[in-house]
């Protein structure tokens, strides 16, 4: 997941702020009550559990592939997905997905709004994060991160080829990368314009020739009586106090997760290619 700084937001479904207000307007957290207090802690030793289970017994598992099948992952993807589905079921918030999976050689990009998404869009398709290189010193994030094989990139010219050859080996080995291509995480309301330069990947010459990408919506609702920006996190909010608003919210929101179909990456440019990506999420939000 990914944060940045501020960017000319173009509205989906909803009036629109003058450009770039929206990010000095950040919602303000509910106080916490004694009962928020005990689903803190008891969600989220729950959710801490899970997780904990999770990283031990990825580690075999990922013994297990490597071993029979190389650098496929046909075990892990599904653990880490059930994983995140397990923890949205002890935070209580409700997800439901819609769309078929695609089935061919490709990648995801979606819109970002949250660090929910980590669990979301998990627990929706099994996938593996693009992050910026930064995310991998997080304490405690980093952990996540490397055993789920998330795929780092850094934005330096001299590392664009090897970047570019690592991600045409991991989408030759089968893994769906996911890719953030706003480029920064908003208030869950919006869809930022998508960065064309983050779609070059797609077109190395040594990728699959029926290589696809497929967009991927994720709407957000909030809680009743909440800020419809609730689980949105964004600007210079910070992660604690939102991990902890949500967890102590007694009734959850919901969030829809939309499968678009996937876009045929041949003969298409990056430019072209991000236009129609972006579309096709911003459709997600329009479908209400």
């Amino acid at each position: 997941m990914t944060r940045g700084s501020a960017e000319q937001a173009s509205p989906v479904t909803h009036p629109a702020s003058p450009a770039g207000r929206w990010l000095d307007e950040t919602p303000d957290l509910p106080a916490i009550t004694p009962l928020g207090w005990l689903l803190v802690a008891t969600r989220g030793l729950g959710i801490l559990s899970v997780l904990g289970f999770g990283v031990l017994l990825i580690l075999p598992l990922r013994a297990a592939e490597h071993l029979f099948c190389g650098p496929r992952r046909p075990l892990t993807g599904l653990w880490v997905q059930g994983v995140c589905r397990l923890c949205l079921w002890i935070l209580g918030l409700n997800w439901h997905r819609e769309g078929a999976l695609m089935t061919g050689p490709g990648a995801v990009v979606a819109n970002h709004s949250s660090w929910l998404d980590i669990l979301v869009l998990n627990a929706a398709m099994p996938v593996f994060f693009v992050a910026k290189s930064e995310v991998a010193g997080w304490p405690g994030i980093n952990i996540l991160t490397r055993v789920t094989n998330t795929h780092f990139v850094t934005r330096d010219p001299k590392l664009a080829v090897a970047q570019a050859r690592e991600f045409s080996e991991r989408t030759a080995a089968g893994h769906r990368l996911l890719f953030f291509p706003e480029g920064t995480s908003t208030d869950g309301r919006r869809v930022l314009p998508f960065k064309p330069t983050l779609f070059q990947g797609f077109l190395a010459p040594e990728l699959p020739k029926d290589l696809a990408v497929q967009p991927m919506t994720a709407i957000y609702k909030a809680p009743p009586g909440r800020d419809p920006r609730f689980y949105g996190w964004f600007a210079d909010m910070g992660l604690g106090p939102h991990l902890l608003a949500i967890l102590a919210q007694p009734r959850q929101g919901r969030v829809t997760v939309r499968l678009h179909a996937p876009i045929p990456v041949a003969g298409e440019t990056r430019k072209t290619l991000a236009a129609k990506a972006e579309a096709a999420v911003r459709s997600g939000f329009v479908a209400g």
